[in-house]
């Protein structure tokens, strides 16, 4: 009997070699609203990824963009951090910092994660709902902590550069705001575990083109510690710890698997594919992020289908341990779309079929 969606995940996850190499394809709502029906057309051709897609249901002259993703509008998340955004459809940045000035910390009060989520109310019951549905369906249980958790959440509340002179004099005012930050955070976590999720998703950019934001020192210091603290508890409730980050970790990788972390989502070309494969492979499962900045945007359809098949190539093996996950984001074309879903389908069995041997 073949294996569900979620049995192949969990065992691809866990080297026990899964029927197919997972692959996500997350669409920007910037790319829909842009694309539109040429893009409706294209996932309409890729069923084995988009099952049940139908064209026709986007309504793109009402789209809703969220917060902190409508442009031109002024935002203010839950932590008294404000947002600008110039382009519909993709995060803009903090730009007004509450505490810009550590004497605010003496009366500073971090948001309730029961009540209020980063951007808008908790829904916590509407989140145990959806956790028992995917389960009577089989499906993967999958809780979540907002993007930028924690090394982004500090110097959305600091300002960067005054994080990165925190780091480098060492307030004692920064080691009470990290353990503030971890203590909302430490609440998210027990929440997913008291309902039993098979997986928690962890994401923050930790990482610049060519070296990570922080120094590895740095990072094995401040963050790391905090890290653990959050991931440790996933681990020993048996759930998988995923951890995404945008530009070049590669020298945090040792550090991110003693924190508790067992998917990695690292960016293929900033890190380097052979890098990888030689600092990661095997070590914990790679999901892996393709290329959003020089090839699937800008390629053509031959050097799109060399990239995923080198990838999978190098990375991957008959006992699993290797994923992709995607993000189309502006200027790729629909043809390249076209032509990366293709080459995602392509290779996706080439490690159980037959094709490897």
């Amino acid at each position: 009997m073949p294996l569900t969606e979620r049995q192949n995940y969990l065992r691809t996850a866990a080297f026990q070699g899964g029927e197919w190499i997972p692959c996500d394809l997350h669409i920007s709502a910037a790319s829909w609203t842009s694309l539109r029906e040429d893009l409706e057309e294209v996932l309409a051709r890729h069923p084995v990824l988009f099952p049940g897609f139908q064209p026709g249901r986007q309504d793109y002259d009402h789209w809703e963009y969220g917060p902190a993703h409508r442009p031109g509008e002024r935002f203010t998340d839950a932590w008294g951090c404000v947002w600008d955004n110039a382009w519909g459809g993709l995060e803009g940045q903090a730009v007004e910092h509450p505490l810009a000035h550590w004497s605010a910390l003496r009366t500073y009060q971090v948001p309730d994660p029961l009540v209020t989520a980063d951007r808008g109310p908790a829904n916590w019951p509407a989140q145990h709902d959806r956790i028992a549905a995917a389960r009577t369906a089989g499906h993967l249980t999958v809780g979540y902590l907002p993007h930028g958790f924690l090394l982004m959440r500090l110097w959305y509340l600091r300002g960067f550069d005054n994080l990165m002179m925190d780091l480098a004099e060492e307030p004692p005012e920064l080691s009470k705001l990290i353990q503030m930050v971890v203590a909302h955070n430490q609440r998210i976590v027990r929440e997913w575990l008291s309902i039993n999720v098979e997986l928690v998703n962890f994401g923050e950019d930790l990482g610049a083109q060519q070296a990570s934001i922080i120094s590895p020192a740095m990072f094995r210091k401040w963050i790391a510690p905090a890290y653990h603290q959050l991931m440790q508890p996933c681990r020993e409730a048996e759930a998988h710890v995923y951890l995404h980050s945008d530009g070049h970790i590669l020298e945090l990788v040792d550090d991110l698997i003693a924190c508790g972390v067992t998917i990695l989502n690292p960016q293929d070309l900033c890190n380097g594919i052979d890098n990888l494969a030689r600092e990661v492979k095997g070590r914990v499962c790679i999901s892996l992020d393709i290329d959003r900045q020089k090839i699937v945007p800008f390629g053509t359809r031959r050097e799109i289908r060399e990239l995923i098949r080198e990838e999978v190539m190098k990375l991957g093996s008959p006992q699993g341990g290797f994923m992709f996950a995607g993000g189309i984001y502006p200027p790729t074309p629909p043809e390249n779309v076209d032509a990366l879903c293709s080459a995602l389908e392509e290779f996706r069995t080439y490690w159980s079929d037959g094709r490897a041997v």
